[in-house]
């Protein structure tokens, strides 16, 4: 991925010096979701997952539940943090790719705010943690990373390559298309009167949403810069592919349990993506109406 040189964004707020902030325990709200919640019932809660008792409100919305963070400084990464300036620059091109399609529906597009942090960090959403993994809160509108996910990703995932990477910041941004079209309000409604197995199934039908509108993303951002060789789609696709409810039961507990799916197989999440890669549409993105995921 060719990805120096390109514009960065500004809506990006940089906590990594601001030390622990967040208080102890998992003080999440009911409203966050993140690329990985379901890890966190198959490996000890670690890595980048969330208690299983509220994945399903995390991932899927429930009632807002908004606190008020302790206000963080909000300041610029450094300008030779290469790290930060490769996030930056991905978030810059969801900016261009989604403002556009917006702008090509008639309506505007107001981007999220990229917050970097270490360890724990307050939010809207509650106190968000490292071992959450990424996770976006439509409370506050923000995206929430601890850059050494990336390493997880690398060295315990088998997920390594920049397109990875970027794919995990666009997959959020994609939560945060879905809160801007109404979606997780529908969601939030919907929800309180299904039972447990059906709210997995809703919320499959979120993330693989999500996965397929970061493949809208690559599509578009690619007729754009050019930057993207094939060996990046495919790291993306692999990356999509080790995080599938699947592969993640079958490597952590041997079984595998479709019913307490909420992000979807290894397959759907690869189909998904790619769905939204060969299309750039939003509307063949529509999981919720698919007769089939």
């Amino acid at each position: 991925m060719r990805w120096e040189g390109n514009r960065e964004s500004d809506n990006i707020e940089d906590r990594r010096d601001d030390g622990p902030s967040g208080g102890g325990g998992f003080g999440v709200g009911r409203r966050s979701i993140g690329i990985g919640a379901v890890v966190v019932a198959l490996i000890g809660w670690g890595v980048f997952g969330i208690n299983p008792m509220t994945t399903l409100g995390l991932l899927s919305g429930g009632a807002p539940q908004v606190q008020q963070p302790r206000q963080v400084p909000a300041h610029q990464p450094p300008a030779n943090d290469q790290g930060a300036a490769f996030v930056a620059t991905v978030l810059a091109s969801t900016e261009d790719v989604w403002g556009q399609i917006f702008q090509q529906a008639g309506t505007r597009y107001v981007p999220p705010k990229l917050v970097l942090y270490r360890g724990v960090t307050p939010t809207a959403c509650g106190t968000g943690q490292a071992a959450m993994g990424p996770f976006y809160c439509p409370a506050d509108r923000k995206v929430y990373l601890d850059m050494d996910f990336f390493d997880t990703m690398s060295r315990q995932l088998g997920a390594p390559g920049a397109f990875a990477r970027a794919y995990v910041v666009a997959h959020e941004v994609g939560h945060h298309v879905q809160n801007l079209e109404g979606i997780s309000g529908k969601v939030d409604a919907l929800r309180e009167r299904l039972s447990q197995q059906q709210q997995n199934a809703l919320s499959v039908r979120v993330e693989l949403q999500a996965d397929c509108y970061a493949g809208i993303w690559a599509n578009h951002s690619q007729q754009a810069k050019h930057w993207l060789d094939q060996g990046d789609i495919e790291s993306a696709l692999n990356a999509a592919s080790q995080i599938g409810d699947d592969t993640l039961q079958r490597e952590q507990r041997g079984v595998v349990r479709p019913d307490s799916f909420t992000h979807g197989s290894s397959a759907q999440r690869v189909r998904w993506f790619t769905q939204g890669y060969k299309t750039g549409s939003v509307p063949a993105c529509d999981t919720f109406r698919a007769q089939s995921l």
